[in-house]
């Protein structure tokens, strides 16, 4: 989402709403790193965490990572919302996906990967914007300025619906098959949200079938195990599908 001002003051709607949800799903039912992350961005985006940044100031660009090596947006850019309902939405999405991915993986290992993903997710915005300004010559491409956990969203999602049987998924009324769910939940959100940021969409979307897909999820499965001295373990037929690619 492209940024806007943040630290409002007085209700907000979206902090309550998100707050209801966790409610009725059970803040016991919510494993721990996902739990953690939920409550970092609410306390980052209502100001109780105090950081030396507005949003508006850290949202990615390809401008600032290839020319002003501005690390600190790579970082960054990806836990920051331009709005209460925005942070409502991603957040209600993390509760779903880390519920699911999190207990299967073990919450060092989703810890691990949740960093990796955020990271990747950055390196794909950076990568898509520069490579769009090149095909198609119009270097607002190159400026576009965005934030939120929408791509490592996107991300998550991939890998989910790997791990999950061949099944229907209910996309905005919308019932397809899990191979395409993905696809169409980014035309869905494109057309209702056109603000919504496509290239941070794709980008996570892409990073997910990067691990999912490629020997780069190789890579990070052991550089997870690397670090926390535990397996990541998926289930049948994640392998099968990512054998299927690999050979």
């Amino acid at each position: 989402m492209r940024p806007v001002q943040r630290r409002q003051q007085g209700f907000q709607y979206g902090i309550y709403l998100l707050c209801m949800q966790a409610l009725n799903f059970g803040i016991d039912k919510i494993p721990p790193a996902t739990l953690a992350a939920i409550i970092g961005q609410v306390l980052l985006y209502i100001g109780v965490l105090k950081v030396p940044w507005n949003a508006e100031e850290v949202c990615i660009s390809a401008l600032k990572v290839f020319k002003h090596h501005n690390w600190k947006s790579f970082v960054v850019s990806s836990f920051e919302h331009g709005s209460d309902m925005h942070l409502y939405y991603n957040m209600v999405s993390l509760i779903l996906k880390g519920s699911y991915l999190e207990p299967m993986y073990g919450t060092m290992n989703f810890t691990f990967l949740l960093g990796i993903l955020t990271l990747g997710c950055s390196a794909m915005y950076a990568f898509l914007a520069y490579a769009l300004t090149q095909l198609t010559g119009d270097y607002s491409y190159y400026t576009q300025c965005a934030i939120g956990f929408s791509a490592v969203l996107f991300a998550l999602k991939v890998i989910v619906i790997c791990e999950e049987q061949d099944r229907i998924h209910d996309v905005g009324g919308f019932r397809v098959p899990s191979k395409i769910a993905v696809w169409v939940e980014l035309i869905l959100i494109h057309l209702l949200v056109p603000q919504s940021s496509l290239i941070g969409h794709l980008g996570g979307i892409l990073v997910g079938c990067s691990y999912c897909y490629t020997f780069i999820g190789v890579m990070i499965d052991n550089i997870v195990y690397t670090l926390t001295g535990t397996p990541i373990i998926h289930e049948e037929q994640f392998y099968r599908r990512r054998n299927s690619f690999l050979t």
